[in-house]
C-alpha cells in the first residue's frame, strides 16, 4: 500500500508501506526496538513478584529508570539491587543487561537462527547498522561468533568468581554471584548485588583481575576480539583494531596513574589502605571509568580533581562495536589526529602508514558535537530540577551518557523529573548521539545542488 499526494499536475509518493510496516530510517527502527525492550522491562519491574516490597513492585518512574539502565548497560540505580529485587526481578535485570549488551537486533537474529527462520536483506541491513560494521557480508556469521564469545567469556568469568566467593559464602550463592557479576561485567553494566558494590573486595586480586578482564574484554569490541583471534599478530591487525587497542591501553594506564596520584592521601578513599591495596583500588577505578559502573571505593568521597578526570574518561568511553558507551576511543583518536593535521598544516590525517578519509573525520566531529549538545541540554535541565552541586550534576549526566553507571552517591537523590532526564540521557548514550540525531531528523539524500563558495571568519 502506498500514499500519494499531488503537487500541481504531478503525482508524488509520500510513503510506501509493505504489509503493515512503514519504511523508516534504520536509526528510527533501533530507537523503537530499544524503546520497546525498555517498556517491557518497566512492566516486569512493576510486577509485585519483582521486588521484596509486599503487594507492589517499583513505581513507574523507578521501574523505567532501572529498565533503561539495564538495557543501556549503564548501572545507575535508584534502588539497591540486592535488597530490592527478588530472584525473579534479578533474572529480569540480567536478561535486560544481556540483550542490551548484544543489542536487540543481535538478539533477534539469534532467535531467528535458533528457530531456523530465513534472515532477509532488511534484517541484515539493520544488523549492520546496529553492529556498526563496515560491510554487509558475513554479519550473520558475526552474530554467531558474538554469541559464542559472550558465552565463553562469561562462563570463564563466572567460574573464576564463583570459586573465589565459595570460600566466604555457600556454594549456591557463590555460583549465583559469579554468574550475575560476570554477565554484568562483560556487558559493562556495573550492577552489583552488594550495597557497596565491590568495595569489600577492594584489595582482592582475584575479584579485581576477573571483573576488570571481563569489562575490558567487553569494552574492546567484538570486531577487535575476532580480529585478534584471526590474525594473532599486532602488525596484521586492521587499523581499527590497532587504534582501539592502543588507545584503550593508553587511557587505562593514564587513568590508573591519575587516580593513584590524586587519591593517594585521601583518607576517605584509598589513603588508609595498605600500599598494595592502593594499587589495586587505583587500577580498578582507573580502568572501570570508561566503561562499567563498578566501584571498590566511595566515588562520592573522591577528590574533585579525580572526578573531573573521570568525566573525561567517561565521555571518551569504550571501543566501537562494544558493550560500552561514550563517543568511543576511535572517535577520540581521529579527532586528536585531525587536530594535529590542522595545526601542522597537513592535508591528510595519517596513522600507521594509512590515510583516514576526511569523511570519517567529519563524522567523528559530528559525533562529538552531538554528544556535547545532548550532555549540555540534560545538564542544563537538571540545574532546574535538582538542588545539588554542579560537579555532581555534570558527573551524573556524563556517566549516563557514557553508559558507565558511576555515581557520586547522587542517583537515589534524584527527583522524579531528574530521573526522567537521566533516563533519557542513558538512552541517548546507548544508541549514540548521531544515531539519535538521525532518528529525530530523519535525514534525506542530499540535493544535487552545489552552491557558490564563500568564506567565514573563524577562530
Amino acid at each position: 500500500m502506498s500514499l500519494w499526494i499531488f503537487k500541481g499536475d504531478k503525482k508524488v509518493k509520500l510513503y510506501k508501506r509493505k504489509g503493515n510496516l512503514i519504511k523508516m530510517h534504520p536509526a528510527q527502527i533501533l530507537v523503537l526496538g530499544f524503546g520497546g525492550l525498555i517498556l517491557l522491562g518497566t512492566f516486569l519491574f512493576m510486577l509485585p513478584i519483582a521486588t521484596y516490597e509486599e503487594g507492589r513492585g517499583l513505581s513507574f518512574i523507578d521501574a523505567l529508570f532501572e529498565a533503561t539502565s539495564a538495557v543501556c548497560v549503564t548501572g545507575l540505580a535508584v534502588v539497591d539491587t540486592g535488597t530490592t529485587f527478588t530472584l525473579f526481578g534479578e533474572i529480569v535485570l540480567l536478561c535486560l543487561i544481556q540483550i542490551g549488551g548484544w543489542g536487540f537486533m543481535t538478539t533477534g537474529i539469534f532467535m531467528f537462527i535458533i528457530l531456523g527462520k530465513k534472515i532477509g536483506l532488511k534484517e541484515r541491513l539493520l544488523l549492520q547498522d546496529s553492529l556498526n560494521v563496515f560491510s554487509l557480508a558475513g554479519v550473520v556469521t558475526l552474530v554467531k561468533r558474538i554469541i559464542l564469545i559472550t558465552f565463553i567469556v562469561e562462563l570463564l568469568g563466572a567460574t573464576a568468581l564463583a570459586i573465589r566467593w565459595s570460600f566466604e559464602m555457600p556454594l549456591g550463592k557463590a555460583i549465583y554471584y559469579g554468574v550475575f557479576h560476570s554477565i554484568s561485567a562483560f556487558n559493562n553494566a556495573g550492577f552489583g548485588l552488594e550495597p557497596d558494590n565491590l568495595s569489600k573486595w577492594v584489595g582482592d586480586p582475584t575479584v579485581n583481575i576477573a571483573i576488570t578482564t571481563l569489562f575490558i574484554t567487553g569494552g574492546i569490541g567484538f570486531t577487535v576480539i575476532l580480529d585478534l583471534w584471526a590474525k594473532k599478530s599486532f602488525r596484521k591487525l586492521s587499523l581499527h583494531s590497532k587504534v582501539a587497542l592502543l588507545m584503550s591501553l593508553f587511557l587505562n594506564i593514564v587513568g590508573f596513574l591519575i587516580i593513584l596520584i590524586s587519591e593517594y592521601s585521601n583518607s576517605a578513599t584509598i589513603g588508609n589502605l595498605a600500599f598494595e591495596d592502593k594499587l589495586w583500588a587505583s587500577y580498578f577505578q582507573g580502568v572501570v571509568t570508561r566503561t562499567a559502573g563498578f566501584n571498590t571505593i566511595d566515588i562520592g568521597a573522591m577528590n574533585l580533581s579525580s572526578l573531573v578526570f573521570m568525566m573525561a574518561l567517561m565521555f571518551i568511553g569504550a571501543s566501537s562495536g562494544s558493550t560500552g558507551g561514550g563517543i568511543k576511543v576511535t572517535t577520540f583518536a581521529i579527532i586528536v589526529l585531525a587536530f594535529w593535521a590542522v595545526v601542522t598544516n597537513r592535508d591528510n590525517v595519517n596513522l600507521f602508514k594509512r590515510r583516514i578519509a576526511w569523511e570519517l573525520v567529519n563524522k567523528s566531529l559530528s559525533i562529538v558535537v552531538a554528544a556535547i549538545f545532548f550532555i549540555f541540554l540534560i545538564f542544563f535541565l537538571l540545574t532546574f530540577t535538582e538542588k545539588a552541586d554542579m560537579s555532581k550534576l555534570l558527573f551524573e549526566t556524563i556517566s549516563a551518557f557514557g553508559t558507565v553507571g558511576l555515581s557520586a552517591n547522587f542517583t537515589p537523590e534524584l527527583s522524579p523529573f531528574g530521573r526522567i532526564l537521566i533516563t533519557i540521557m542513558m538512552f541517548i548514550g546507548r544508541l549514540g548521539p548521531l544515531t539519535m540525531a538521525f532518528a529525530l531528523l530523519n535525514p534525506r539524500k542530499e540535493a544535487k545542488v552545489r552552491y557558490a563558495e564563500e568564506k567565514i571568519l573563524i577562530g
